[in-house]
This record gives C-alpha cells, structure tokens and sequence, in this order.
C-alpha cells in the first residue's frame, strides 16, 4: 500500500475522504494562483479610471500601499491554510475556527460570500476580456479616426456571453486539461508581462520624467465631478485593491495538491509576492510611457477613450513605426491573461458551490453537487455559475458602469469572505488552534487585526459612489445587488436554514455526520 500523502493524512484526521484527484504539484498550485491574481486583468481595465482621479502618483504609490497590508492578509490565509487543507477551503477554516456554536454561521456566511464574488469574477474577466477584444477589432479594422468597427452593445454582450461559455465547456472536461492550461497561463502571463514591462518604454518615442510618475497629483473633477482631494486618493487606489487578491485560489485547490499543509502556504505566500513586484513594474511601464495625459480620455482618440491602457500601446508604437501591429500584438497578450483568469475563477466557484452543495446549503443542491462520473469534475456547478454570470451582464444593454458594479460585487464578495476565518483566527482561544507546519505564534493576532481592518476598509471603497453628481448610467448599482443578495441569505438562514445547516459534513468512513 503506498504511503499516504501528508496533505491526505491532515484532511482525514478532519473527517473528510479524498474524493478529487491529488494531482497538483507545487508549481502547478502556483500557477493557477498567480493566474487566478494575474498581473494584467486587474491593473488593466481599472487603470485608465484610478489615474484619472488622481494622476499618476497617487496611482503608484496606491499599489506599494495597498501591496504592503495585502502581505498581512496573505501571512494570516497562510497560517489557516496550513492547518487545514481542504477544498471549498475559506468555508471549511471559517466552520473550524468559529467553534460549534458559531461555526455553522461562519461558515454559512463565509461560503456565500465567496460564492457571490466567485461568480462576479467570471464576469469580470468576460467584461474585460471582451473590452480588449473590441479595441483589438477596432485597432485591426482602422482605429476610431479611420472609420475602423467599434462593437455596439449587442455584439460587446455576445462576446461576453462567449466568453463565459467557452470556459464553463473547458471546466467540464478533465481536470488534466485545466492543468495543462494554466501550465501555459503562467508562462504566457510571465513572458508577456516581461515583454511589455522591457519593450514598452523602449517603443515609446518619449517617456515621462520620474518626477511626474512619482510626484504628480492632479484631479480631474470636470470629468469625474470629484472635488475632494482625500477622495480622489482613495478612488485611485481602487485599481491596486482589485488586482490583488484571488491569491487563495491555492487553497482551493489544496485537497488536489500533493503536500497540501506546506505547499499550500507557500503558494499564498509566492503568489502575494510575484504580483507584489510584476504588478508595480506594470503599473510603472504604463505610466511612464504615457504620451498625452489628457489625450488617452478624449473620445475622439484611436480607441474611443475607451481604454487608457489600449491608447498608451497605440500611441508608442504608432508614435515610433507609424502603424498600430505591436500595440495589437500586445493587446492580444493582454487578452490572452483574461482568458486564462476567466478559466481559473470559472474552476474556483464550481469547487466552492460543490463544496458548498455538497453540504447541502445551496438550494436544489443534489443537482450542483453531481460529479461527471467520466471527468470528476462537479460539472453542474460550473454550468450554474456560467448561467449567473450570463444574468449579471444583462445589463450591459442599457447601462454603462456595468463593470464599476461587477467589480464590486466580486471584490467585496471575495475579499469579504476572506475576513471571517481571518476574525474567527484572531478571537478564539490560542489553545483551540491546531497549526500546520506554517505558524505564527504570538504574532498570530496582531497580523490578524491588521488584516481584517484592511479587509473592512477594502469592501467599503467598492460600494462608493465612482463619479459625481450621480445620475442613472453612473451609479454604482453594487450596494443594492450585494444588498438584495446578503438580505435573501441572512433572512434565509434565520428563518429556515439555521436549523438544519451545520456546516461542512464529514465524509470519511461511508457515513456521513455533521462536524
């Protein structure tokens, strides 16, 4: 018999049985962390919108800021995740170290919270998959002065739509072909993002001096109607505070990993500092590079003012060979990380509605938690959270900050979910905790505070109002989504379901019991 894998031994000393395959290797939970981070799909779509409200500086310094208290959030997820590993993990941890008489509410809480910002994130990625697509098209077909096609909204909807299918067919075929996937998505995000990091300020015909990427604070308040320098400040750091995390999605994966209890930390760990610096070396090569500042918003430019990043790529090339192919070539790198991002999170939020069905607190949950007898992979949960997806970007039809409202949503939702085992660490008795090899001692509960302030601080910026005065198609519609949703769960969990879910079920020996 051979020798039973660490991370398995932990998992049945908590109760459960191994049902998914142990496949991963440390560098393959590596990837789909830092793919599921990635380096350009958070900085990319909210970058034009952050260096608006505030110019550059407070842009860049925003990432340092926001990358210095990630590490405290990073240091205490790795901590948990070394005692537990587990799949559907952050629910799992938040049940265990709430203790039984608030477990199952923690863990209730938790589950849905990481449900809802799962599911966003797909959306997110599809939304700004198929921006890049449309600037591509555009670019390809003769830029915005060339009477080149910028898709309507109907077409914008159906590549998102597209998107989103295209992922939820790969995630219902083996888990091998993910592997292999996000194999190449780690090189493709690592080489790309080297490429553009080197080339972009060597095409560009001028770059900026260090003084104004560093120095310069100007606002924009005609445009975003923001008065309040304070406020401008804090709105631009919004693009850092977007882009980093999805750095658990290591600990998703963990009852797939071989050597779970150590590998799985040091993926969290790796990841928060792979993007830490590739993400700053990004954010400077755009910046730097810029030709025109107030030129990259007009609505007459290349790219429609559509997309900052588009028209940085477009103004170098164009500036320096006359023709637009590097920019479009660099596009497609940059579309090529949201395709791989959408493919990862779609995998994330079926584990998480499996894990969560499997215990039998989603509703219709016998459906969700079928696993495909061929592929072993929880199929029915990748195609309901593809169909929600799909309702979230309806209203691409009609208004115009569907993404401001997405990208809330998802971040409150993940980063929120975050915040309960992290609170439920720093509250319970030292003596109850059992640590994995990854542990911090005294330093626990400071790094935990520290953490969790930063988590309450993040979710609130997301349900700010974005622009001013706030009108029909500006309004930040995410507080009233979050709020419909979060009302329906608590309501449901105390009318109905606080009495009968306990949060996660035991599954080792062929019977089931609650934990």
């Amino acid at each position: 018999m051979e020798e039973m894998d660490s991370g398995e031994k932990r998992l049945n000393e908590l109760g459960y049985k191994q049902e998914l395959r142990r496949e991963m290797t440390l560098f393959k939970t590596l990837a789909i962390s830092v793919s599921t981070v990635t380096l350009f799909t958070g900085i990319t779509p909210l970058y034009g919108s952050s260096l608006l409200y505030a110019g550059p500086a407070s842009l860049v310094w925003g990432w340092v800021v926001v990358s210095f208290f990630t590490w405290f959030v990073g240091i205490a997820m790795a901590e948990i995740c070394s005692s537990f590993p587990t799949t559907g993990s952050l629910y799992f941890w938040a049940a265990h170290l709430a203790g039984p008489l608030w477990g199952p509410f923690a863990s209730w809480c938790c589950a849905w919270l990481e449900t809802i910002g799962l599911i966003a994130g797909i959306g997110t990625q599809a939304y700004a998959g198929s921006q890049t697509l449309q600037i591509i098209i555009l670019l390809c077909t003769g830029t915005n002065k060339g009477g080149g096609y910028f898709a309507p909204r109907g077409v914008f909807l159906a590549m998102y739509i597209g998107l989103t299918v295209i992922w939820a067919i790969l995630n219902t075929f083996a888990l091998q072909v993910i592997a292999v996937i996000d194999i190449i998505s780690i090189w493709w995000q690592i080489t790309g993002g080297v490429i553009i990091v080197i080339m972009l300020p060597l095409v560009a015909p001028s770059t900026q001096p260090a003084s104004y990427v560093f120095g310069h604070f100007e606002m924009a308040s005609d445009s975003t109607g923001i008065r309040s320098k304070a406020y401008a400040v804090i709105l631009a750091f919004i693009v850092s505070q977007y882009s980093l995390y999805g750095y658990d999605a290591a600990a998703h994966l963990t009852e797939e990993t071989k050597g779970a209890d150590k590998n799985g930390p040091v993926a969290i760990l790796s990841s928060v500092g792979i993007i830490s610096v590739f993400g700053w070396a990004y954010i400077l090569t755009l910046t730097f590079s810029i030709q025109k500042f107030d030129y990259l918003f007009d609505v007459n430019n290349e790219t429609a003012g559509s997309f900052v990043p588009a028209q940085i790529l477009y103004d170098a090339f164009h500036g320096r060979y006359n023709n637009s192919i590097g920019a479009i070539i660099l596009l497609f790198i940059i579309w090529g990380s949201f395709f791989f991002g959408g493919l990862s999170i779609t995998t994330s939020a079926a584990r998480v509605v499996y894990a969560l069905s499997r215990d039998q607190g989603v509703p219709f949950s016998s459906i969700w938690r079928k696993i495909h007898p061929k592929h072993k992979v929880p199929s029915n949960a990748v195609w309901l959270c593809a169909a929600i997806c799909i309702l979230i970007g309806l209203p691409i039809l009609k208004v115009n900050v569907v993404f401001t409202a997405i990208t809330s949503i998802c971040t409150v939702g993940w980063v929120g979910g975050y915040s309960i085992p992290i609170f439920a660490r720093m509250i319970m008795a030292e003596k109850n905790f059992n640590p994995g090899p990854f542990y911090l001692g005294r330093a626990s509960r400071p790094i935990c505070l520290v953490a969790f302030l930063w988590i309450c601080y993040t979710c609130s910026v997301f349900l700010l109002p974005t622009s001013y005065p706030i009108k029909f198609d500006t309004f930040n519609y995410a507080p009233i989504g979050l709020g419909i949703c979060l009302t329906s769960i608590m309501l449901w969990w105390i009318l109905d379901a606080r009495k009968w879910f306990k949060g996660p079920v035991r599954n080792v020996n062929g019977h089931s019991e609650k934990v």
